[in-house]
């Protein structure tokens, strides 16, 4: 037969034909193409444990779903409501909360008390402060998550062990679990005793051999028959060995997570019941706490609890016995919400803080006359803490208000604990750069040592922070986030194989079509430079090139997501620096979102531009360094070339910050403004000299009043004025001005003012040779002895 020109049409159609229909008759496709797969996918699928199945499925997918399906609806991130706060938990705010700051000095707490004062305690349980998740018929206040999260934000700022001793108990923990699964018994004794205080709680999950594999613990205890009030019961004799639970050496009643075996089949068949979670009280027999950490001086509670073949009753169990074994369900099913609120909060908190001194204390001391934060190195290091702390807080904001919404967002509250402790850490290093030998020397004038000191313990709790990178922002994130992957992975785990292998076909195609519209969309838009976006929402137009690079980076990583996982499999889960790549990337997209939000929130404030332009352009050059090292790490290379030209047709979008961006929000950092405000809005500022933030307070307006006067004492000093005096000198020359007529006695008096804040800001502290020395050799014992 031969074959002409005219002919290949027509085979070319008949070929399409067959695959049309191949594709379009399900019954034919399933038996042709999808059965083999289906048989591979399930040989190579690993096998999924409870516990890892729990943690999989808790909580819900928000905002993040979006980005992980390539084309993001940014009216829906427009239509989410902006969190407010009610009368009353504003009023808490701005008196409860402040008084509570003002009975706490920081250095007493950690060098002195090592531990909050008796007022302390005393007021933040009679305002229940520690029952702000319980609801008002239990006597609590019944707060938002918002609210919770102001208030927690605003304690940090003063003291971490304020802020923690409060964080704590509204976070996971008892009465989270209580309200959730708690029996109608429970409820009605605990929860009025923890609004009030009555109860202080702890929970005790954490085993020295079982930290981040939480669901490892070696702790058990064993259904047995035993005597409790005089009647012998059927209970668990349970054995346990925790630390670094916080709280612990002060509460009264904590919750306790134990593996629980049934041996004796006393409950049913099952033999391992599971992780179980029980309400303990610290003076029940067996127990043992009391004993404390020091995670570096932050003072809050923090220690140990053990027990030894403890007889407890099955009524102790959150949720009475038909709770049993479902412990790990309720911790990840509650996770969400706590790390949505408690770290992030408390990290935005020491940012609002390091930037409102650090910014203040910049301009008020100067070296080579003239002051700090005008030098552009030290400028550098502001900008990144005022655009790093504006995002932390647009983070904070909006996680906020997803809990407020109903969800509970795992992947979302993973992302906000990381980053918002990573860049408060770096918020806090850059602070410690620009204060310099003030900030070494600790003392009651030091503002920021003490967190520079405890950064590493937000970096360390809830998840530390490289487990909760390489692990799970991506691993879970891609199996929760993706529109099939999970149903792929159901279907094929589904005893009934022929409806397996229905559902497995749909989401397989479904799958396949996904991935061939990101690819070219990715390309398209990477082309195009993403220029023709349409942006399906009303939006600052000074904003809106970001929303469409971001639809960009968003269709791109969907598809370098698939093109992992299908080149990968399984394996991905071990690749954990390339799976944290890719978490990166879904990461700073959130966070993109997150300040892009704010800023309309805020009302599009021009003068906030500044901070939000450079958050968002550092975290889309941080998105593409980790496109990148994807893509050069990536083991198939002939793969990664061919990805890398589809999404970076014509290289790279992406270059640093611009400088005078960067100028800009190192400005607003050295001076009182709206924006300086807005930014440092949750941060206690007392006013009184001898507390050395409101000092840096009363100095900076000071300074700015005498720039002028300073500004002429310069010129005289140019001209040779006071070449003469030796008394002029960078420290008193004000003095030797007013003697020769050069300033007036009024800006003299300005001057004196300006000066004598200035040197409380300046000045370290000192101590006596043997302060605070159990045993200690004296001065001139230590030099005969050299």
């Amino acid at each position: 037969m031969e074959f002409t020109l005219t002919s290949w049409p027509v085979i070319g159609a008949g070929v399409a034909s067959l695959v049309f229909l191949l594709l379009a008759i399900r019954p034919l496709r399933r038996s042709l193409i999808t059965r083999p797969v289906f048989a591979a996918y399930r040989k190579v699928l690993p096998q999924m444990s409870e516990t890892e199945r729990d943690a999989l499925e808790a909580g819900t997918v928000w905002w993040e779903g979006e980005l992980f399906r390539g084309k993001p609806d940014w009216q829906k991130l427009q239509s989410y409501p902006v969190p407010k706060l009610t009368a009353a938990e504003q009023s808490f705010l701005d008196h409860e909360c402040e008084e509570a700051c003002r009975l706490v000095d920081d250095w007493k707490v950690t060098h002195e008390l090592y531990d909050l004062p008796h007022e302390a305690w005393r007021y933040i349980k009679d305002k229940g402060f520690l029952g702000m998740i319980i609801p008002k018929k239990y006597g609590g206040l019944e707060f938002s998550a918002y609210a919770h999260s102001q208030v927690v934000t605003k304690l940090s700022t003063r003291s971490s062990a304020l802020s923690v001793s409060v964080m704590v108990p509204n976070s996971l923990g008892p009465a989270e679990l209580l309200l959730h699964y708690g029996t109608e018994a429970q409820k009605d004794y605990y929860l009025p005793r923890l609004a009030k205080g009555i109860e202080v709680p702890a929970f005790a999950l954490t085993s020295p051999w079982a930290g981040s594999d939480a669901a490892s613990i070696p702790d058990a205890g064993v259904v047995c028959k035993g005597m409790w009030q005089g009647k012998e019961v059927i209970g668990m004799r349970v054995s346990w060995d925790k630390r670094y639970i916080t709280l612990a050496p002060v509460c009264t009643v904590f919750g306790l997570a134990f593996h629980l075996y049934d041996p004796e089949g006393l409950l049913g068949d099952k033999k391992h019941i599971g992780i179980t979670c029980a309400l303990v009280p610290y003076d029940h027999p067996g127990v043992d706490t009391g004993r404390r950490h020091f995670p570096l001086n932050a003072m809050f509670m923090n220690g140990p609890t053990r027990g030894k073949d403890v007889f407890m009753p099955l009524d102790f169990i959150i949720g009475g016995p038909k709770m049993a074994g479902q412990g790990w369900r309720m911790l990840m099913e509650c996770l969400a919400a706590g790390r949505s609120i408690s770290l992030p909060s408390s990290n935005t908190g020491m940012a609002q803080m390091t930037a409102r001194a650090v910014g203040g204390y910049a301009r008020v001391r100067s070296q080579f006359k003239m002051a700090v934060g005008k030098f552009e190195g030290v400028e550098e290091a502001l900008t990144r803490i005022g655009a790093y702390t504006y995002m932390m807080d647009a983070v904070r904001k909006m996680t906020a208000g997803a809990v407020d919404l109903g969800e509970k967002p795992s992947v979302v509250s993973a992302i906000a604990k990381y980053h918002v402790t990573e860049r408060a850490r770096q918020v806090v290093n850059d602070g410690m750069d620009v204060i310099g030998g003030k900030g070494i020397c600790l003392g009651p004038s030091n503002f920021l040592g003490r967190a520079y000191q405890q950064v590493p313990v937000a970096i360390t709790v809830e998840g530390a922070n490289i487990l909760t990178r390489s692990l799970i922002i991506f691993g879970q994130g891609a199996i929760r986030c993706h529109p099939y992957l999970l149903a792929e992975m159901q279907a094929a785990q589904n005893p009934d194989s022929g409806k397996g292998l229905v559902d497995f076909d749909k989401a397989l195609f479904g799958h396949i079509g996904f991935t061939v519209k990101n690819a070219l969309r990715a390309l398209g838009l990477g082309l195009t430079g993403s220029h023709f976006v349409g942006v399906n929402a009303d939006v600052a137009p000074e904003m809106k090139r970001y929303y469409q690079q971001l639809t960009r980076f968003s269709a791109a990583f969907a598809f370098l997501s698939d093109v992992s996982l299908l080149v990968l499999g399984g394996s991905v889960k071990r690749r954990e620096k390339l799976s944290a790549r890719l978490g990166d990337i879904l990461a700073q997209m959130y966070l993109i979102s997150c300040t892009l939000k704010r800023y309309e929130a805020d009302g599009r404030k021009q003068e906030d531009a500044a901070l939000a332009h450079w958050a968002i352009w550092d975290a889309m050059y941080k998105a593409q360094q980790a496109f990148d090292g994807v893509i050069a790490n990536f083991p198939v290379r002939s793969i990664a070339g061919l990805v890398n030209r589809l999404i970076f047709p014509w290289g790279h979008p992406y270059v640093v910050p611009s400088d005078e961006v960067g100028h800009q929000v190192a400005k607003a950092l050295i001076a009182p403004s709206a924006t300086r405000e807005r930014l440092c809005a949750e941060c206690f500022v007392p006013q009184e000299e001898n507390e050395p933030v409101g000092a840096i307070e009363l100095a900076l307006r000071a300074t700015l009043e005498a720039e002028a006067i300073e500004a002429k004492i310069r010129e005289a000093e140019k001209a040779g004025r006071f070449d003469a005096n030796p008394r002029a000198n960078v420290r008193d020359i004000a003095m030797v001005a007013a003697e020769c007529g050069v300033i007036t006695a009024a800006e003299y008096e300005v001057m004196r003012r300006r000066n004598h804040l200035r040197d409380i800001v300046v000045q370290v502290d000192d101590f006596p040779f043997d302060y605070n020395v159990a045993t200690a050799n004296k001065p001139a014992e230590c030099r005969k002895a050299a």
